[in-house]
């Protein structure tokens, strides 16, 4: 029986965590195995600021995922954002030894490696190194040079840099957690295969993702991406904003801003008003849905403007490097109403809410086809790509046996002959009820044991 290659990814954000257990189906799609999803405390615009806050907030996700799936997770691959993530772009070269053999994937990997190498600033990791176009000889727009005959081989690259200390924080909580990092993945590079298509990456697109945090900038075009950024803010400044505007608790405003909030505030008519209940029997507070709506419309405009100063510098009003495709919003922060319309009206560009449903099976559940979860899906892309069994099922997990212990005296002649005797009684006396004890008797010594040596190790380190 193959081997089902079983994918986990786990996005942590600032206001949420989801672990996500996935497979391909027979027919290439995405079917949904298992959801956990935890409040995120202890991350802060995409960077953990608490190791003991995440820890908890990761197994409670991971737990929950196990339980909805039945699968028991071995590692998952992690998205990474966060105000420390910045981008490069680094052209370089190696020349062949013999120009004529043909160019083979050892070529290209020996060019990443050599960019690999590169010197950061102090405290700065490389994270991705992705190729864009080659140059052979000289001869440029190259998209795939194995199998061409060359000397010089150059490639133009974009490289993204992170803080490695936020880096190593991200890995220390999945350890921390019980399971192993199998991938470390570039959060608006897993949100762009999650909703975008081909064509659009062809065509030239802007992906935002906004998130409770941070807000994700990806720009593709000619199927390469061109640039990547992440602005420090996100859902929760709008939140806050509400917070302070309206003189209302966190809680409160959340809801206000998912229920009734609009980026739009000409919507509103001024004698639209929601009542908010007073704290500890003070009198309810009425707020203007006018007011609500200028407040998040302010916030909101701030984002979508410093978002579209990266696209700028990355160049769209050159012809060559026109977005046809334009804007896809996805993330928590695209659900809210009018954003679209408002993106359109501030950058002159055509958009649309980016939903991750193309990738996933028939059947999947409504809620997972959110662009809240389209960050969550492309991560668990990112596993199946990397071809690694993460999770196993629970009922294939063998449970340890007493017999081995049987077995590890066994050599010794007087202690066999005592097991010999046992045995003979065992067999005339081998009823159901005598056997499951026994089990039991076995399972408790195990589990004793094996907590045994884990007092040892936890007090040796």
């Amino acid at each position: 029986m193959e081997k089902e290659n079983i994918a986990v990814g786990l996005d942590i954000g600032t206001t949420k965590i989801v672990a996500m257990i996935g497979k391909k189906n027979e027919y290439g799609k995405l079917e949904i195995l298992g959801v956990g999803k935890s409040k995120s405390l202890g991350v802060a615009r995409g960077v953990v600021n608490n190791i003991t806050q995440t820890i908890q907030s990761i197994q409670q996700a991971i737990q929950e995922a196990e339980n909805n799936s039945g699968y028991k997770i071995k590692d998952v691959v992690v998205g990474i954002a966060g105000q420390h993530i910045r981008s490069i772009q680094h052209t370089d070269y190696i020349s062949r030894s013999n120009p004529e053999e043909v160019i083979g994937g050892n070529d290209i990997q020996l060019l990443i490696d050599q960019v690999n190498k590169l010197a950061m600033l102090p405290g700065e990791e490389i994270i991705h190194v992705l190729p864009q176009e080659f140059k052979i000889d000289g001869q440029s727009e190259i998209k795939e040079p194995i199998g061409m005959y060359g000397g010089r081989l150059e490639s133009s690259f974009h490289v993204v840099v992170g803080q490695a200390s936020s880096i190593r924080n991200v890995g220390r909580c999945i350890q921390s957690s019980g399971i192993e990092l199998s991938g470390l993945t570039l959060e608006p590079l897993a949100s762009a295969d999650a909703v975008l298509s081909q064509e659009e990456k062809e065509a030239g697109v802007a992906l935002i993702d906004i998130g409770g945090g941070t807000t994700d900038l990806a720009i593709f075009k000619d199927g390469i991406i061109r640039h990547t950024a992440v602005i420090p803010f996100g859902g929760n400044v709008i939140t806050d904003d509400i917070k302070e505007g309206c003189s209302i608790i966190e809680k409160q405003a959340e809801l206000l801003k998912v229920k009734f909030g609009s980026a739009w505030p000409g919507e509103n008519k001024d004698n639209e008003i929601v009542s908010i209940p007073g704290l500890r029997g003070r009198e309810p507070k009425e707020i203007s849905l006018k007011n609500l709506s200028k407040i998040i419309h302010a916030r909101v405009v701030e984002i979508v403007d410093q978002v579209f100063t990266e696209v700028k510098a990355y160049g769209h009003e050159d012809p060559r490097k026109k977005l046809i495709a334009g804007i896809v919003l996805t993330g928590g922060g695209a659900q809210l109403k009018h954003i679209k319309q408002l993106v359109e009206y501030i950058t002159g560009m055509d958009t649309r809410i980016g939903y991750p449903n193309e990738h996933l099976a028939g059947n999947s559940d409504e809620e997972i086809s959110s662009p809240l979860y389209a960050t969550a899906v492309g991560l668990v892309m990112k596993s199946i790509e990397n071809k690694t069994q993460s999770a196993i099922r629970m009922d294939a997990i063998e449970q340890p046996k007493a017999p081995v212990y049987r077995q590890a005296v066994i050599q010794n002649p007087v202690v066999n002959e005592v097991l010999e005797k046992e045995e003979e009684e065992e067999d005339q006396n081998s009823n159901e009820k005598h056997n499951s004890t026994v089990n039991r008797i076995q399972r408790n010594f195990f589990d004793r044991y094996v907590d045994k040596i884990k007092d040892f190790l936890d007090n040796a380190e």
